[in-house]
């Protein structure tokens, strides 16, 4: 009986799978995370591949970016060459009917290890909001389908929609509210 009433059922295809990326030959444990671990980005097809054949056909990208390549700007975060954009270009080429989700956030692209661009000790909150909004922008161009802002910075997502609109990528869904480990 449960099962003629029930209202929602979950399948496979509701859940979007987090994949830790890096620019490494060889995976990682993430040690705040037991059981989780930085792919690959052969590892990370390899990880869609396996999810695809269980029916698990979205996908969120979290990257971890080389030190060497942060910056208080986060300029990485929109590197078309960028560990996120390759990612995307990837698991698109191999598996074009899956759905990409990006995490829009500077912090790991960020030499502050903040969300924002940092002055003096205070967050710049237009600058930031332009830096995320080009980091968006230049994700939906190497083919996400989702865009996820997690930075929390007032009004990022109304610019975020107004730079889509004028980039002709109005099409491209945000979505808002990302939870996140470690946030209260």
């Amino acid at each position: 009986m449960r099962g003629m009433v029930r209202e929602c059922i979950v399948t496979p295809s509701n859940f979007i799978y987090p994949l830790f990326i890096h620019d490494e030959e060889n995976n990682q444990a993430i040690a705040s995370m037991p059981g989780c671990e930085r792919h690959s980005l052969d590892s990370m097809l390899k990880e869609v591949g396996e999810s695809f054949e269980l029916g698990v056909k979205t996908f969120v990208l979290f990257p971890k970016v080389d030190d060497a390549l942060k910056t208080n700007l986060g300029v990485e975060a929109y590197n078309p060459d960028g560990i996120v954009h390759r990612a995307i270009r990837m698991i698109k080429e191999k598996y074009p009917e899956s759905i990409v989700c990006t995490d829009v956030a500077l912090d790991p692209y960020s030499d502050q290890g903040h969300d924002g661009v940092v002055e003096n000790g205070k967050i710049l909150n237009d600058v930031t909001i332009t830096q995320l909004c080009k980091q968006a922008v230049s994700q939906a161009r190497a083919g996400a389908d989702i865009v996820a802002p997690s930075d929390m910075m007032v009004c990022c997502l109304h610019l975020l929609k107004h730079y889509f609109t004028n980039r002709r990528l109005s099409h491209i869904p945000v979505f808002i509210g990302w939870a996140r480990q470690g946030n209260s």
